[in-house]
């Protein structure tokens, strides 16, 4: 599944799998991971990012053996859209220091999302923290459930950029034989296995945290 194809995941039922790890043609890897989070809402999901996550405390809590540290930047009270996530994190065992810029929904999905009431889009920018360069897309699309909702978690990773005015040889970069040796396929498997930790452990203690703190404000 190519990023321009990211609508499509509205309707999952449509798609031939929901989890997995796939090389596409022009050197890109696509990484899909399903969640399912019982009595947990879309809207948890979107508080979660844009109003609580403030503290390495709280990034922690969400994977305690592999989220190190995290600070946001150009952070606004109540959303996470324009802001930069800049955390330290291990994917497979490897340190990784990221900055993920978060973009509205719409620059993904254009006006597709409005057509599922209730539905979430968590949409950014990976890349790398002390170089100025994004590494390619990130989704976490939150459907609604009867019994909560189902997390759409997707990463395609290869599509640099360069960020901040800087010059960096994109062409080099996105050529599809310099995607295959710098994005490994056993990196979209550590990737997809950490994100299904930090998601499942998110889903054990969401509903209740968000209650907590609903009555507490």
């Amino acid at each position: 599944m190519r990023f321009e194809e990211l609508p499509t995941l509205l309707t999952p039922e449509k798609l031939p799998y929901l989890s997995g790890v796939e090389r596409l043609a022009d050197g890109v890897l696509h990484v899909a991971v399903l969640t399912r989070m019982p009595g947990v809402s879309p809207r948890m999901i979107g508080w979660w990012f844009g109003e609580y996550m403030d503290t390495t405390e709280h990034y922690q809590r969400w994977h305690p053996r592999c989220h190190l540290w995290m600070s946001w930047e150009d952070k606004r009270p109540g959303t996470h859209i324009g802001a930069k996530h800049l955390v330290h994190e291990r994917v497979g065992g490897r340190l990784n220091k990221l900055s993920i810029a978060f973009v509205p929904p719409e620059e993904f999905f254009h006006d597709a999302l409005r057509e599922v009431p209730g539905a979430v889009a968590i949409c950014g920018r990976p890349g790398l923290l002390e170089r100025p360069i994004d590494l390619g897309y990130m989704v976490h699309l939150c459907l609604p459930r009867e019994w909560g909702c189902e997390l759409h978690s997707r990463f395609w990773l290869g599509h640099i950029r360069s960020r901040d005015g800087a010059r960096v040889p994109e062409a080099i970069g996105n050529l599809p034989w310099v995607r295959r040796v710098q994005v490994r396929t056993s990196l979209g498997r550590s990737l997809a296995l950490h994100c299904h930790e930090e998601m499942t452990t998110l889903a054990g203690f969401l509903a209740d945290l968000y209650e907590s703190e609903s009555e507490a404000g």
